[in-house]
């Protein structure tokens, strides 16, 4: 009810229940158009939905200019997730052109908000010296 009467995080939620088909039948296409709703609103982690559905082509057909767009607005506001798969888009020249140290620095600020996915990337990076000086000390921080 309150997805319907336009509640932003109430579309998020119900958007999330349609991309995972928790309680619902499955559905890509109304997740990604309550992930709209509710990024038209300004609900960050709607924002940062709806840029995953771009990059993934979940719902919508693949844009990953579009994603880099709704992740960098995301990142900017300092959603963790966000700087992360902004990361990813720098590390592989998706929607951008390729920048290991950008995709670092993301990683990093992401890493630094405790993040787990982007403490593990940036470890490995460290680790197996991908993009930086081999550093087993720093890899274990």
């Amino acid at each position: 009810q309150a997805a319907k009467q336009g509640l932003a995080c109430a579309q998020h939620y119900l958007g999330n229940c349609f991309e995972l088909g928790a309680g619902v039948v499955q559905d890509a296409d109304e997740a990604m158009k309550l992930f709209r709703q509710a990024a038209v609103q300004g609900l960050l982690d709607a924002q940062h939905a709806l840029s995953r559905c771009y990059a993934t082509g979940e719902g919508i057909a693949q844009d990953d200019e579009e994603a880099v767009r709704l992740f960098r607005r995301a990142a900017k506001q300092g959603l963790a997730g966000a700087e992360f798969n902004l990361g990813n888009c720098f590390k592989l020249g998706a929607g951008v052109v390729q920048d290991v140290g950008e995709a670092l620095k993301l990683y990093r600020q992401a890493a630094d908000q405790g993040l787990p996915e982007a403490q593990v990337t940036l470890g490995d990076c460290y680790s197996d010296g991908i993009f930086v000086a081999q550093d087993h000390e720093t890899a274990a921080q």
